[in-house]
């Protein structure tokens, strides 16, 4: 986030929309393709868990976008903000799926998992804002 002293303006969703489909769709019709056509072996197995990320990211950024639309700081969340904390979603689905497999996955570790990705979030928003400079206001017309 570069400073500067123009405002800033929520992104429009038509650009999260293509995004988030496209994501789906490399995803999805990936993680089908990958399934029904190969052995699980280590490279697909890879493969799985960086496709699960590309469609989990996809289905997660509408709903990033809607609560940093509902949720509004000041500035805006713009498109990378938006972009990465779907990206965050994925990975962390990405990192149960993981965890399940090895079979050391629980409740417990989930929920640290899911507070320890909030809280690098949430510091790297706190980082963003503090580069943040307001815009300038217009003196007032003195007559």
């Amino acid at each position: 986030m570069v400073p500067t002293s123009q405002p800033v303006k929520f992104p429009p969703f038509k650009n999260f929309m293509w995004a988030s489909i496209l994501l789906s769709l490399l995803g999805w019709g990936g993680l089908a393709v990958l399934v029904v056509l190969t052995k699980p072996t280590l490279g697909p197995r890879w493969l799985f868990y960086f496709l699960l990320v590309l469609g989990l990211s996809g289905l997660a950024m509408p709903v990033t976008y809607f609560m940093n639309l509902r949720f509004m700081s000041d500035p805006p969340a713009d498109g990378a903000v938006i972009g990465r904390q779907a990206i965050w979603f994925g990975i962390f689905g990405s990192l149960l799926a993981w965890l399940q497999r090895g079979r050391v996955l629980t409740a417990a570790l989930a929920l640290v998992l899911a507070l320890g990705f909030m809280l690098i979030e949430a510091l790297i928003r706190v980082r963003e804002l503090s580069l943040w400079v307001p815009r300038e206001e217009s003196p007032p017309d003195e007559r």
